[in-house]
C-alpha cells in the first residue's frame, strides 16, 4: 500500500466528505481548515473570515486503489469551478475552492486536469479554482467530522440542494455551447 493525501477546498467541508469516503482506497476524510495564518483554528475564526482559512478535506488514499486523478475527478463534479467567491450558498473567501497541492505530481496533474474541464465545454465561464502548495491542515472540531452521518436529514437537504445548483449550472453551460456553437 502507498499512502498519499489529498486536498481540496471546495465550500462546506459537510458536502465534501461522503462523496469521497465511501470509494474504495480512501482511508480517511478529515474536515477541516488550511491555507490561513491562523494557528489551531476553530470554526468561528474561521467564519469569522478574518484568518485566512478555508473549509477543506484532507483526504488520505491507497494510490495503488485509486487515483490522485480519480479524486480530482469527484472534485470537479462537487464544486462550481466558476465561482472564486464560494460555492453554492456558502459565501466568503473562507468557503473559496483551492487544490492544494503536496508534490509536483499533484501539481503536474491538477493543470492537466483544470485544462481539461476548460476545454470540455461543460461551463460557459473561466475555470478560476487556484492549485496552491498545501499549508498546515488543521482538523475542524469533531462535530463536523462525517457530519453526513451525523445529521443525515440536515445533510441530505444540503446535498441535494447543492447537486441541483450544480447540475443548473451544467446545463446553461451546455445549452449555452450547443447555441453557440449551431448557428
Amino acid at each position: 500500500m502507498s499512502t498519499e493525501r489529498a486536498i481540496f477546498a471546495g465550500g462546506c467541508f459537510w458536502c465534501m466528505v461522503e462523496p469521497f469516503e465511501e470509494r474504495p482506497g480512501i482511508l480517511a476524510v478529515t474536515s477541516g481548515y488550511t491555507g490561513g495564518h491562523i494557528e489551531y483554528p476553530t470554526y468561528d475564526q474561521v467564519l469569522s473570515k478574518a484568518s485566512g482559512h478555508t473549509e477543506a478535506v484532507e483526504i488520505l488514499f491507497d494510490n495503488e486503489l485509486i487515483s490522485y486523478d480519480e479524486l480530482l475527478d469527484i472534485y470537479w463534479s462537487l464544486i462550481d469551478p466558476t465561482d472564486a467567491d464560494g460555492q453554492i450558498y456558502d459565501r466568503g473567501a473562507n468557503y473559496r475552492p483551492v487544490i492544494f497541492v503536496e508534490s509536483e505530481e499533484q501539481k503536474t496533474a491538477a493543470k492537466k486536469s483544470k485544462i481539461a474541464l476548460e476545454k470540455s465545454g461543460i461551463w460557459d465561464k473561466p475555470i478560476v479554482v487556484p492549485i496552491e502548495e498545501a499549508k498546515t491542515f488543521w482538523p475542524a472540531e469533531e462535530y463536523h467530522q462525517q457530519y453526513y452521518k451525523k445529521d443525515p436529514k440536515r445533510y441530505q437537504a444540503m446535498h441535494k440542494a447543492r447537486e441541483l445548483y450544480l447540475a443548473l449550472q451544467r446545463f446553461k453551460g451546455k445549452f449555452k455551447f450547443l447555441r453557440k456553437n449551431t448557428r
